[in-house]
């Protein structure tokens, strides 16, 4: 019996995502920064009999296992190209939220598509790979080979992979779907219309950790107030990891609702020491890291309450051990809280103990 064949599919990150405008063909033109982190899902294939896919895992229910998961699809896409190909029975452990953001189902797409290419000793530049890629989804291209790049236009154009640090970050899922149609929608670009508000900084190889951050302060992600408005708990969260210790940047990731902080230096202490922190805390974080520090409280009446929440409510963030062991698997130890007199809704996050910029 042939031996299965494991790929991780981590998590994408958008560190800038600037809207040029929209295409005559209803695509709007992107720049953005992609970077992966360590959290992930993971996929293993079978290979030997008919194409398959079994899926378990804490968002697995959200992921659905049919014909229209993006794994059987990339699949199916790659079939149309290559006579004969091999496949087998895929299984996929999920992790990643869906409709987050963060590329999840684009990534076990490409995870897919690697393993085939394996199987079947196809090389990864190969063009059949890439035009399958295409054709499942405007985010699978980079999530092929993951590794920090720029991505132009729909997706389709890579830059170079980008040799940048690795940087300690924290990511936020208020576990809220947001789908990406609908953010765009929100946008209210024609075809036709240009939506430029600057160009993109300049990213450089060999950048250090000070210049990458102060090139991201120049970026922005267009989607984080049409996004906003669709889901107000992204305002929310990116108001708690504005007001973090030590965090040098907030910002939401693709379309949302995942949002992200990046520090300066790593957590000390680990997750152990975290928790031991946490305990009296009412906004807690971690050290030198820290999402939010010490026993304060961050009113967040100036903003829409979450939708959860009785319109009256004023809402409260508790943050709670925010880092978690990095094995690749979601952390399920601590929650978003908003709180109210009348009604409590808790939101559980996903966090990571650093962004690295190129994950393999």
């Amino acid at each position: 019996m042939t031996a299965a064949l494991a790929a991780r599919a981590p998590a994408k990150i958008n560190l800038t995502l600037h809207v040029q405008g929209r295409r005559a063909d209803g695509y709007h033109e992107l720049q953005s920064l992609v970077a992966f982190a360590g959290v992930c899902d993971h996929l293993t294939l079978t290979p030997g009999g008919a194409l398959s896919l079994t899926v378990d895992g804490p968002t697995a229910q959200a992921a659905g296992a049919g014909d229209d998961n993006l794994v059987l699809r990339a699949a199916r896409n790659l079939a149309q190209r290559v006579d004969g190909l091999k496949v087998g029975a895929f299984a996929l452990t999920k992790y990643l939220p869906v409709a987050a953001g963060v590329g999840g189902g684009s990534s076990d797409a490409a995870a897919a598509l690697r393993l085939l290419a394996q199987l079947n000793d196809i090389a990864l530049e190969a063009p059949l790979l890439v035009e399958a890629a295409r054709e499942t989804g405007a985010d699978v291209p980079v999530c092929l080979d993951p590794a920090a790049r720029m991505m132009t236009g729909a997706g389709e154009t890579l830059g170079p992979k980008l040799g940048l640090p690795a940087m300690p970050a924290v990511l936020v899922n208020p576990r809220v779907p947001v789908e990406t149609r609908a953010v765009f929608a929100e946008l209210g670009l024609k075809p036709g219309d240009p939506y430029g508000f600057g160009k993109h900084p300049v990213i450089e190889e060999g950048m250090n950790a000070d210049a990458l951050l102060s090139a991201l302060k120049k970026g922005r992600n267009d989607l984080e107030d049409p996004a906003g408005v669709l889901a107000r708990e992204i305002v929310a969260v990116l108001a708690v990891l504005g007001a973090a210790r030590g965090a040098k940047l907030a910002r939401m990731s693709g379309s949302g609702a995942t949002c992200f902080a990046l520090f300066a230096r790593p957590p000390s202490g680990g997750a152990r020491g975290a928790r031991d922190r946490a305990r009296s805390s009412e906004l807690v974080g971690e050290g030198d890291a820290a999402a939010v520090r010490g026993g304060r409280r961050l009113p967040l009446d100036r903003f829409p309450p979450a939708s959860p929440l009785p319109d009256a409510a004023v809402p409260r963030i508790s943050l709670r051990a925010i880092f978690s062991p990095g094995d690749g698997a979601m952390s399920h130890r601590g929650s978003i809280t908003a709180i109210s007199p009348a009604r409590r809704a808790c939101y559980p996050w996903l966090s990571i103990p650093g962004l690295r910029t190129v994950y393999i």
